[in-house]
């Protein structure tokens, strides 16, 4: 299979392309990033055969056709701005990368005949339910979005959709809850609390801390991605949860415990604006009709992605020191 996978130099598409070289070692991947900040090669050290990367924008339409043109299976669309804060305070990245980007690929995939397009979405489009519901987002939960992030992710789905309907292209939507594993970018929230927990620096929370997230190995929603690549029925959307809901102080707890520091790090800080409550996936629908389970659950997958962190020093502090920002930026003007 040779498929066009766009941000795969981020958190959750650098594992994705690894999980499919390494387990379909027939598979071609062409990796198109922009290499923002958060896009960092360094996450597909070691990978050789079978991946070739091209630096570019997703909403660069002369660049994506002549992309198309090589011929694909599939396109799997990673290729977004994706930090909630970051979209509070400026909303027009998000957009243009998160909606025009999308169409952009939409509309080149199909001018070349790609025979599947698949949009790798979040559970943030249905909005936020509340702490004592027993309800979980489910398929046909209506979109709800309530951040600028969010907003873009729901309205790039409806895109998606509406060319299945318009054009009778071949898409699948996968929406997921909140994941962790090696490679996350560090402004993220459980890869912030293991650093600083590791520095023996405060681990700052937002509000009561009662905000309650489902979360997901990365290894577990790569499998669920190459299920639904592969057998997906043809415009379906696929939930994809992993049944670990937890509130986030209880989350920054068990990696104050795994790392041996005291409770007193934890530091409330002002809350964010419009803060979602709670997520909760409801994933029956992946779980009957392709079989797909979760692998890890949490504490075991939260032990291991906090000695990763531990054995991986030198990719994070590269990260967070200005030097990184300032390659990063100045990959994006060249």
């Amino acid at each position: 299979m040779r498929l066009l996978v766009t941000g795969g130099c981020g958190f959750i598409g650098s594992n994705f392309i690894r999980w499919e070289l390494e387990r379909h070692p027939g598979t071609r991947i062409v990796n198109l990033d922009l290499l923002t900040y958060a896009g960092n090669p360094e996450n597909l050290d070691g990978v050789r055969e079978g991946h070739r990367l091209v630096r570019g924008d997703i909403a660069d339409a002369a660049l994506v056709g002549s992309l198309m043109a090589e011929g694909f299976d599939a396109v799997v669309n990673f290729a977004a701005e994706s930090h909630v804060d970051r979209s509070i305070e400026s909303a027009t990245e998000f957009a243009r990368t998160n909606i025009i980007g999308t169409q952009s690929l939409l509309d080149a995939a199909r001018r070349a005949g790609v025979a599947r397009f698949m949009q790798v979405s979040t559970d943030e489009v249905y909005g936020a339910l509340a702490l004592d519901s027993p309800e979980r987002f489910t398929e046909a939960t209506p979109l709800a979005p309530r951040s600028p992030y969010a907003a873009s992710k729901a309205a790039a789905d409806l895109l998606v959709l509406a060319a299945r309907a318009t054009h009778g292209q071949d898409v699948v939507i996968t929406r997921c809850s909140n994941n962790y594993g090696p490679y996350q970018f560090p402004e993220k929230f459980l890869p912030q609390m293991i650093l600083n927990a590791i520095e023996g620096s405060s681990l700052p929370i937002y509000g009561d801390g009662l905000y309650v997230r489902d979360w997901l190995h990365v290894e577990d929603h790569c499998a669920a991605l190459d299920a639904v690549l592969r057998r997906g029925a043809p415009g379906r959307i696929y939930n994809i949860g992993g049944d670990g809901e937890l509130p986030n102080i209880e989350v920054a707890k068990r990696v104050l415990r795994l790392t041996g520091r005291p409770e007193s790090l934890l530091v409330r800080v002002p809350d964010r604006p419009a803060h979602d409550r709670r997520y909760a996936i409801d994933a029956s629908r992946l779980r009957s009709e392709l079989g797909w389970r979760p692998a890890w659950d949490f504490d075991r997958g939260l032990a291991a992605t906090v000695a990763w962190y531990r054995d991986h020093e030198s990719w994070w502090r590269r990260i967070i020191s200005r030097d990184y920002l300032v390659a990063r930026t100045q990959a994006r003007a060249q």
